[in-house]
């Protein structure tokens, strides 16, 4: 795999890292991606930490530092959520790709290089995709995953994204496509299907899960299935009114 773009870009993938009161995680988090990435794809790791009260940023620049690693932190003065601190993330990275993955070290960095090797594949033919990781084996409790099999079938049959497991937060999308999409509180949930709506095509990789060793979980049933069916229905309209021209362009220079 190719070690250094060649489109301009600063990296090849800008890894973005939404966390909030993740001190115990982020480090070992950090740790992953190097052993990971170094020497494979040139990359920089943007956080935002979203309105910690612990030491999360402090100890993610020790780590980068460790490893001499390119790194932004951001600050949230207060917390604004997963997908605001997604959005500040990608408005201050510069890589080819965007790579988003959780903070709480549920997601594995090793997945991250398969999703490489697909979008460099893809961009040869396609201008917008999302490549969205599927944890085949995930390592939740029941309800959680009940929680997930509903939501999942629901946004199924009202988007119709093509993907079985739009909670894992381990995605790839070209930083050209990413500053297409529209912004709104918890948009994180349904970038495929705001790529679909952009003409993009969507691949699937099988990705590994792991059990979150330390922290707490920030989402609830309520705030993970109940609020998010009324924002599939204004995703829903979002899709319903978009156009997509063919454009046949001509120029006349001096």
């Amino acid at each position: 795999m190719a070690d250094k773009p060649n489109d301009g870009h600063a990296w090849l993938v800008s890894v973005l890292i939404p966390a909030k009161d993740e001190a115990g995680n982020i480090g070992h988090l950090v740790d992953e991606i190097h052993h990971a990435l170094a020497g494979h794809l040139t990359h920089e790791v943007v956080l935002v930490d979203d309105g910690s009260s612990d030491d999360t940023g402090a100890v993610f620049l020790q780590h980068c530092q460790q490893w001499s690693m390119p790194a932004q932190l951001i600050r949230h003065a207060h917390s604004a959520g997963q997908s605001t601190a997604l959005w500040t993330a990608a408005r201050h990275a510069s890589g080819r790709f965007f790579v988003t993955i959780d903070g709480d070290c549920q997601n594995h960095p090793a997945d991250i290089p398969a999703l490489v090797a697909q979008g460099l594949t893809l961009s040869e033919t396609h201008q917008h995709f999302c490549i969205a990781g599927f944890r085949t084996d995930r390592c939740d409790t029941r309800w959680k995953k009940i929680q997930s099999r509903i939501a999942n079938a629901v946004r199924s049959r009202i988007l119709d994204d093509g993907v079985p497991d739009t909670g894992c937060g381990l995605k790839l999308v070209p930083r050209a496509t990413w500053l297409c999409l529209p912004y709104f509180d918890h948009m994180h949930r349904f970038v495929p299907a705001l790529v679909k709506r952009l003409g993009g095509v969507i691949a699937i990789v099988p990705v590994r899960h792991r059990r979150r060793t330390t922290g707490v979980s920030k989402y609830t049933a309520w705030n993970r299935l109940w609020v998010g069916i009324v924002d599939m229905w204004g995703v829903s309209w979002l899709i319903r009114r978009s156009k997509l021209p063919l454009i046949d362009r001509m120029e006349v220079r001096q």
